[in-house]
């Protein structure tokens, strides 16, 4: 799976960096973009999990190279801040919650394929890329009463256990649209984000096989054209 989304990635940045075979374009914008997520973590041994909302905001610069056909093609560069983690879904009749809170500044390096209007109207999007993160913040929120007991599969590693792994990267890829004005651009996306990497060791010696953040956000986007 590695490998065949690598290829995609390769294979879409090929097209916004190849020489000029189509109509050239030179156009940079800028802007910022806020939303809400829900994420998780895929654990091996699994943990059963429930939504887990958290804010996400960042600035955005893109700049359109040409169009192909009928694709718009670009680069897109992002900054973000996200809060992932996960909730847990705790059924042993004990009343426990617990939650996890993992503050994130996102990278993404995303090829930007548009089709529609350019100037003024509708334009749709894909974009698809890396993304680097690094780990700022980390916290725990535990109910008053605790007790791991009666846990149904024993699954009590990731108790006060901090992230060990504050480097995380994956792949980002999302749909959008966007209405071009004299004002600017305003847009609506959603995101999904599959993480690569592992919040914790999972070496022969560690717990976890696994441990991968994955999310979906919803964002609203604005962007104005510098040139």
């Amino acid at each position: 799976m590695k490998r065949t989304l690598t290829l995609i990635i390769l294979a879409i940045t090929a097209i916004t960096a190849s020489a000029q075979v189509g109509d050239p374009r030179n156009m940079l914008s800028v802007g910022f973009n806020a939303g809400m997520g829900t994420s998780n973590v895929s654990f091996v041994p699994s943990i059963k999990q429930q939504t887990h909302l958290g804010p996400t905001f960042g600035v955005q610069v893109r700049h359109i190279s040409e169009k192909y056909f009928f694709l718009i093609c670009g680069i897109q560069m992002e900054c973000n801040y996200a809060r992932r983690g996960w909730t847990e879904k705790i059924e042993d009749g004990s009343g426990d919650t617990y939650s996890r809170m993992a503050d994130y500044i996102e990278v993404p390096f995303l090829a930007h394929l548009g089709f529609g209007r350019e100037i003024r109207g509708f334009q749709g999007f894909i974009n698809l890329g890396p993304q680097v993160s690094y780990l700022i913040k980390d916290d725990e929120k535990y109910s008053k009463t605790w007790d791991t007991s009666n846990r149904p599969n024993q699954v009590t590693e990731q108790y006060g256990k901090a992230i060990e792994n504050k480097l995380d990267y994956g792949i980002t890829a999302s749909v959008g649209l966007e209405m071009h004005t004299g004002t600017g651009n305003f847009g609506l996306e959603g995101r999904y984000y599959f993480g690569l990497g592992n919040i914790f060791g999972i070496t022969k010696k560690d717990y976890f096989a696994r441990c991968a953040n994955s999310t979906i956000s919803l964002r609203a986007t604005y962007t104005f054209n510098l040139f």
